[in-house]
């Protein structure tokens, strides 16, 4: 558990709908999310709610996490690619520096995604990234130089009659290890370490099919 590691307070800084967060509080620690978008923060409260999670929700953009929060978080988590949607290099750093400051000395930054250097080499146009009971996710992926769009088809079957939905991110510049490695150094992190999985395996370029990056104050 986080909090057996000495994790005790994290700070999700793209909680999105919510799941994560409820999914930290559950592992005992003390949660806190912050999103830019009031349409996630909306739903994430409508989540946690029918878990019965109590957690605070801010609205802030991960760029200016210091300007409300103070160096008090054991750990900062952006995860699912968020960090993907900053315009260009100079934005990331910004983002990983404002990360950096709300970091108790020796504290712990978390980042994960799917695209990956064996996926941006191969470039399929098809991932099927979610089967589940209620949930099919299909990936649909243009490529560019440097960036991609993710088109996503939901099917949703939890009903008698399936409902689809179709939706698009653009991500105008995919980072790979190489990128963060040089990027967290260039904003001042320490003994960055990367994952191909959740059972801390070292991360492959040939064959991880996650990226997991960890980095300390």
């Amino acid at each position: 558990m986080f909090a057996e590691n000495g994790v005790h307070s994290v700070l999700d800084c793209a909680c999105g709908t919510g799941h994560d967060l409820h999914l930290f509080s559950s592992l005992g620690c003390a949660v806190t999310g912050s999103d830019i978008s009031l349409s996630m923060l909306a739903r994430a409260k409508i989540n946690l709610k029918g878990a019965g999670v109590s957690v605070p929700l801010c609205r802030v953009d991960y760029r200016a996490l210091h300007k409300y929060f103070n160096p008090e978080f054991d750990a900062v988590v952006c995860l699912s690619s968020s960090i993907l949607h900053m315009e260009d290099k100079r934005e990331v750093i910004r983002a990983l520096l404002s990360m950096r400051r709300v970091l108790r000395q020796k504290g712990v930054l978390i980042m994960t995604q799917g695209t990956t250097d064996k996926q941006w080499s191969m470039k399929p146009r098809f991932i099927l990234n979610a089967r589940e009971k209620d949930l099919t996710r299909l990936f649909v992926i243009d490529y560019a130089e440097r960036g991609a769009r993710y088109n996503v088809l939901d099917i949703f079957s939890e009903k008698r009659t399936p409902e689809i939905m179709v939706w698009s991110v653009d991500y105008k510049q995919i980072l790979l290890k190489d990128d963060y490695a040089r990027l967290l150094d260039l904003a001042g992190y320490k003994k960055t370490r990367f994952y191909g999985s959740y059972k801390f395996e070292p991360y492959s370029k040939a064959r991880s099919d996650i990226l997991i990056c960890v980095a300390n104050k």
